[in-house]
């Protein structure tokens, strides 16, 4: 049976345990064959042969406390809901921690009474109007009426500090045990359930109630920390206007950009944001692309030029013609790619969560030793020992551990993304970092892609008037070489008059009269033939073959007149991008499948290592070679004749073949086509590793630390909670300093 996929969007999630939770949960249902969840999209990608229920797999989150709606595209059955789900054992994937989430529920959905202790809304607006912001103030303010009530009648202390304690813990209990019940016996609420409960039993009422109230701060600022992340990625389709200006029957009117048809035509003024994808049909303007693709100076554009949504039209008004639907705009799909992006987990955060599925049963067993052979074989005090493993049991909780890569990784994606550097999830980005060879494809990539004149060689005439007479004859072509012709006459303010009886001359080039005079623009070759070239202009044109120039000769009433040389040039950035691979260590060469006189040319100017004359399967054959001799090699190229060599490179990176190309195929794209954001990329895998070291040294440290100090009595319940929530709010907060980064 075929396989499908289902995406949804999952309200609730702040933090990597929620996510296996969900995993754990619906992995089991009849059907599914692979469940990706990401917390920092809040998204959920479920595969599955056409056995599954649908409807089961909603049930199966809703029943965990969490909002679940399809995503526009996927086939999916009504929403359920939100009822007591079937309970299923025997399945070995063990969670490590299970949080308190504040999330969006569907209408039509109950809340699950009890479940969770928080509010189903998105923590929009300030965070004490949140469920979860009120229910941690209640738990301070019972708080400080059990100091209170404690110093005015200590008869009734103990008593007030349980019932402070209950405010908080109730929820969480609740919670703890339909976690357990979903498969998840090891999450953090049953460790606090635990833990508090047993500090009651050992007469330490007061800390329990202060560890509750921690452990919902320490919540609360997770909460807080998660939503900026997932704010970071979703700002940008704020970027897209919600209105557009549709023409339709010589009439102009405001349609929401959302309607647009693929064809439809829009204006657009000076200074609006363009609403959709499209091509100018009119007009010519500066665009304002820093939104989208980050280049910090608008780009001058004209008619048959694209642009993006979410771009700002500069100086003139535009009428563009719209190529893509608002779910399909470069913006939409960018924001797509990075949140499917963040559910393909890296291989570092796979080792974490195979590694914290058992360290946190280990955490167990270790607190319930500590707190049971001292007093059995030391005859130690039972009370003291037991409250040293109730600290523990709070200390091993996993979750700083398990959100140090995702975190990091879900912040770079975002970052990348935001200044045009799409990385198709956490194992590219984990990758490029590693890179020590890049391979370039020349046209399009290291070069413009198009032809400019380079040269104007006059026997006779001016400069202006070889120009001129080569323009007349390449009118209405749309030849690359033609088209170089006709803008360097245009750039340079020269007259073009109309031509009469224009001929083409199939193989050698293109004849006309105009004035009187009849004119010609050969090929070498085709004007050797006739005899006009001597030997010192056959000399001038192989120095400039040499240099990799074609050249075009004119001939005026059968005498050459002049020379009009033409290549491909370096892209502005070109030497400079280089550069900035070289100085980071990264050793980089050019394919290219243009004659080895060209390449050796624009090699030769860019200063780097070529191979030309390459075939698609010589460029995979390339890569394969620098492979075997030990480099990580990322491949650059247009995505179309380089997909051999992109797909048997390290890292495929997309650039410069139209942002269609760039998003669906290779592993990276480069949207803006800078040689320079190749660096930037990988500049930004090595930061972002950088980052996740440090994480998990903070996470693994703070808790090396305490556990110490708990066995020697110098630190008890509320340091262990705060060595908790503290850690994995440090790591939240590390993570997002991606975001800040400029690249």
């Amino acid at each position: 049976m075929a396989e499908s996929e289902t995406r949804y969007r999952i309200g609730g999630m702040d933090c990597a345990s929620c996510a296996t939770k969900i995993d754990t949960a619906v992995r089991r249902l009849t059907g599914v064959a692979d469940v990706s969840v990401s917390v920092m999209a809040g998204t959920m990608t479920v595969r599955h042969d056409g056995s599954s229920d649908l409807k089961a797999i909603e049930k199966k989150v809703t029943g965990l406390g969490y909002s679940v709606a399809p995503l526009a595209g996927t086939a999916a059955p009504a929403r359920t809901q939100g009822s007591q789900h079937r309970h299923d054992h025997g399945h070995d994937h063990r969670d490590h921690a299970g949080h308190d989430h504040d999330h969006p529920h569907d209408h039509g959905e109950k809340e699950i009474e009890g479940l969770h202790g928080h509010d189903h809304a998105p923590m929009a607006g300030p965070w004490w109007q949140s469920r979860k912001g009120r229910l941690t103030i209640l738990s301070g303010a019972a708080l400080v009426a059990a100091y209170t009530v404690g110093h005015l009648v200590p008869a009734i202390a103990s008593y007030a500090f349980i019932v402070a304690m209950l405010i908080g813990l109730v929820p969480i209990a609740r919670r703890a045990i339909m976690a357990a019940l979903s498969g998840t016996p090891f999450s953090i609420e049953m460790l606090m359930t635990i833990a508090a409960v047993g500090a009651v039993i050992i007469n330490a009422g007061e800390e329990a109630a202060t560890v509750v109230f921690l452990f919902l701060v320490g919540e609360l600022l997770e909460g807080v920390a998660a939503g900026k992340a997932r704010e970071s990625i979703q700002s940008l389709t704020a970027l897209v206007p919600k209105t557009a200006l549709l023409e339709a029957n010589g009439q102009m009117r405001e349609v929401p950009a959302e309607s647009l048809a693929v064809g439809a035509t829009i204006m657009v003024r000076p200074g609006d944001r363009i609403s959709a994808d499209g091509i100018i049909i009119s007009g010519e303007s500066a665009i304002d692309e820093a939104p989208v693709t980050g280049e910090s100076t608008p780009v001058r554009k004209c008619v048959d030029a694209v642009v993006f949504a979410g771009t700002v039209n500069g100086d003139a008004v535009l009428r563009v013609r719209v190529t893509a639907a608002a779910a399909d705009n470069t913006i939409a799909r960018v924001v797509k790619l990075v949140e499917e992006a963040q559910e393909s987990k890296a291989p570092t955060q796979r080792f974490i969560d195979r590694f914290s599925r058992y360290y946190t049963p280990g955490v167990v067993v270790v607190a319930a030793l500590v707190a049971v052979v001292p007093p059995l074989l030391f005859a130690r005090p039972w009370g003291e020992w037991v409250y040293k493993g109730l600290a523990i049991l709070l200390i091993g909780c996993p979750c700083a551990l398990v959100i140090s890569t995702p975190a990091a990784i879900a912040a770079s994606l975002s970052a990348g993304a935001r200044r045009g550097l799409l990385m198709k999830g956490g194992a590219v980005l984990e990758t490029l970092g590693k890179v020590t060879m890049v391979a370039f494809d020349k046209t399009g990539t290291l070069t413009e892609g198009k032809p400019q004149v380079t040269d104007i060689i006059s026997f006779d005439l001016s400069e202006a008037q070889v120009l001129s007479r080569a323009a007349v004859l390449e009118q209405g072509s749309s030849h690359p070489l033609a088209l170089a012709i006709l803008n360097r006459a245009k750039a340079g303010g020269v007259p073009v008059p109309p031509a009469f009886e224009l001929e083409a001359l199939p193989g050698k080039g293109v004849s006309g009269k105009v004035g009187g005079e009849t004119l010609d623009l050969l090929s070498p070759p085709a004007a050797r033939e006739r005899g006009a070239l001597g030997a010192e202009q056959d000399a001038r044109i192989t120095a400039l073959n040499d240099e990799g120039k074609s050249v075009s000769v004119l001939l005026v009433n059968g005498v050459a007149a002049g020379l009009i040389a033409m290549r491909d040039e370096p892209r502005e950035d070109a030497e400079a991008g280089l550069a900035a691979l070289k100085s980071a260590g990264v050793k980089a060469m050019m394919l290219t499948g243009d004659n080895m006189r060209t390449a050796a040319a624009v090699a030769g100017m860019l200063g780097i290592d070529w191979r030309g004359e390459m075939m698609p399967e010589d460029k995979q054959r390339v890569v394969g070679e620098l492979k075997r001799q030990g480099f990580v090699v990322a491949k650059v190229g247009d995505g179309i004749n380089d997909a051999p060599a992109l797909a048997a490179a390290d890292i495929g990176i997309a650039m410069g073949g139209g942002t269609d190309v760039a998003l669906e195929t290779a592993d990276a794209a480069v949207l803006h086509g800078r040689v320079g954001d190749v660096a930037r990329m990988i500049e930004l895998s090595q930061r972002t590793m950088r980052n996740i070291l440090q994480n998990i040294t903070i996470a693994l440290g703070l808790k090396a630390v305490f556990l110490v100090t708990t066995i020697a009595g110098i630190t008890g319940l509320w340091p262990a909670i705060l060595a908790d929530t503290g850690a994995t709010v440090l790591v939240t907060i590390n993570a997002l300093r991606l975001l800040r980064i400029k690249v």
